[in-house]
């Protein structure tokens, strides 16, 4: 209950310096609209169906290019752990990409894919793919070097190596990987919505400013926060919290 208390009241507190501050004169009440018209705004977005198709063709996108990511990624990132040639050639250029913003890739895409959802996916798989491999890397890399002796010693090998001790092993870290992962292409792709016609998320934040509707970018931005916790919380959390007390890497409450 305490930290339910916590977190609420951290929340009211947000949202009373919102208030404060959008009655405080320093913006323009129409540059700077309080929290109860912009809950307005999304309500009222979500009930004409146009926040729901919105997100349902933003969700859409990225479920296709964030599989994608995870089918190139995970074994990406095992090929770095445990092969010379990928450790030596491979991941130096791997690290150096992952340097460069995502939205970088999105003049290549055009170019490539013109303006369609290739473009956007290419952009969304791009930002994601090299951070879930890097993750998976460092979670095989963090492995107890004892468990590899053991399975040795058994025969353990090959496959069953890879399959039965290996990735069940390193999983908990995997998984923190692929909620990384998550985060870069939920940003990769609003990214690349603003910039043309989408029909998703991003497209409705660029008819927002188009109008000068601040309450609806902002109504905008909160769906994006609101959509991005809950699946961080009722996903990702959740299968890392029973992965790690399944491990024995947390207490079972």
């Amino acid at each position: 209950m305490l930290k339910w208390a916590q977190k609420l009241g951290m929340i009211v507190l947000l949202f009373a310096l919102w208030e404060g501050l959008s009655r405080s004169g320093v913006w323009n009440k129409h540059l700077f609209p309080g929290p109860l018209e912009v809950v307005r705004t999304l309500v009222a977005m979500a009930r004409d169906g146009q926040l729901g198709g919105a997100t349902l063709r933003s969700l859409g996108r990225l479920t296709h290019a964030y599989v994608m990511s995870v089918g190139i990624g995970v074994p990406l990132g095992l090929c770095i752990a445990r092969l010379a040639f990928f450790r030596n050639a491979v991941k130096p250029v791997v690290m150096g990409l992952q340097a460069l913003p995502s939205i970088c890739w999105l003049p290549l895409a055009l170019l490539w894919f013109g303006l369609n959802d290739s473009a956007i996916l290419f952009v969304v798989v791009m930002g994601s793919v090299l951070g879930i491999a890097i993750a998976t890397e460092d979670a095989v890399n963090g492995l107890d070097p004892q468990l590899s002796r053991v399975a040795s010693t058994l025969g353990v090998r090959g496959l069953r190596f890879y399959f039965g001790v290996l990735l069940p092993g390193a999983l908990p870290g995997i998984v923190t990987g692929l909620k990384l992962g998550w985060s870069f292409a939920w940003r990769a792709l609003l990214a690349g919505e603003l910039l043309f016609v989408s029909g998703g998320l991003g497209q409705l934040l660029t008819m927002g400013r188009e109008l000068m509707d601040v309450s609806q970018v902002m109504a905008v931005m909160l769906a994006i926060i609101l959509i991005g916790i809950t699946v961080d919380r009722v996903l990702f959390q959740t299968v890392e919290t029973r992965l790690r007390r399944r491990w024995g890497l947390t207490a079972s409450v």
